[in-house]
């Protein structure tokens, strides 16, 4: 039987290789040959061993390209070599988030790479239902098409509209996406991190403001950065409690908050304040499969890049070696992308 390698997380700091049976598609999945992964903040808390509902071992990976090698019996509409992204999210399509349309947020959600093996492997079984088109963009990018989709749905939560002053705090991978989007959907947008090189990166990369939240006069320069009054809406993407205690403080009135990043813990804000503004609060979970269609069509047009959040390559054969110097120990890295043999540059 044919063998493929993968790197399994045996259990915190750990990640070992194995020799695998290349796994064959049930009727309704296809196999897919990976040829880039993400690596995502749950990937770097797993090995440290603070992911919450996690086991081990597991295949770690779910921000994932490849190509279809081999298709289910019962599979409909797709072909062998086709390029694409997996849509992570396993929903159960029986409980009432389901029922209502949100699997993003379904009451038995298995995520590929969490809860189940994921893309750290040179082969992957994966539902038909959990795949999306991605031919004609390059295969770094389509393994951002995740982290992207995450951040497109947040904008959607916010319901952002043409010239609306949105504020999105943490420059992360899914803030700087939630910028991205935001700014292509017409937004005025400034962003908030605390780090000089993220900011930095904001300038250089998305061309939009960004401000240092411990400045002395913090407040009056987002009060110039929107002619005068605060942010119309806040996207906090820090996870952060500080940061999103304070999101209250940040909104005008009849202003708007959507957390797409979270923490262990309880929010405490002052509740006169988050009253008189008539505050609008909510929460943001997962995608959609119409959040990932739309950040492929935002790729195809150009206005989504690789860059926007790319910092770091990591060569898959090598991810052992390097997995603890350069993501876990490295405060430079923003978003990293493993590559396999076939699709590094001049390999």
């Amino acid at each position: 039987m044919a063998m493929m390698k993968t790197w399994v997380c045996q259990q915190p700091g750990e990640l070992t290789w194995q020799s695998r049976n290349i796994p064959k598609p049930q009727q309704h999945e296809v196999l897919i040959k990976v040829k880039t992964v993400g690596i995502c903040g749950t990937d770097i808390h797993a090995w440290r061993g603070k992911q919450p509902f996690f086991s081990y071992p597991r295949v770690l990976g779910h921000e994932i390209c490849g190509t279809i090698v081999a298709l289910g019996s019962q599979t409909d509409h797709w072909h062998v070599g086709q390029q694409i992204a997996v849509i992570p999210y396993v929903s159960c399509h029986e409980c009432s988030a389901c029922r209502s349309g949100r699997e993003n947020c379904c009451e038995n959600i298995a995520v590929i790479g969490v809860h189940r093996d994921g893309g750290f492997s040179e082969y992957l079984c994966v539902p038909e239902q959990n795949i999306l088109l991605a031919e004609g963009i390059a295969p770094e990018a389509v393994a951002l098409i995740e982290p992207f989709a995450i951040s497109a749905h947040a904008v959607r939560r916010a319901a952002v509209k043409p010239g609306d002053a949105v504020l999105v705090v943490g420059a992360g991978p899914i803030g700087l996406g939630t910028a991205a989007i935001a700014a292509a959907e017409g937004a005025q947008v400034v962003m908030v991190d605390t780090s000089p090189e993220r900011r930095a990166h904001v300038a250089l990369q998305l061309a939009l403001p960004a401000l240092d939240p411990l400045a002395d006069d913090f407040l009056t320069q987002l009060r110039d950065s929107f002619g005068g009054d605060l942010a119309q809406t806040v996207i906090d993407a820090t996870g952060s409690a500080q940061s999103m205690n304070r999101a209250v403080e940040l909104i005008r009135h009849g202003g708007s908050i959507v957390f797409v990043g979270l923490f262990k813990g309880d929010l405490q804000f002052s509740d006169p304040e988050f009253h008189k503004k008539e505050t609008t609060l909510l929460g943001s979970r997962n995608a959609t499969k119409a959040d990932f269609a739309r950040v492929g069509e935002l790729m195809q047009r150009g206005l989504l890049r690789a860059d926007m959040l790319l910092t770091h390559r990591l060569h898959f054969d090598e991810l052992g070696s390097t997995y603890e110097r350069d993501v876990i120990n490295n405060p430079r890295l923003i978003k990293g992308v493993i590559e396999f043999s076939e699709n590094i540059a001049g390999a």
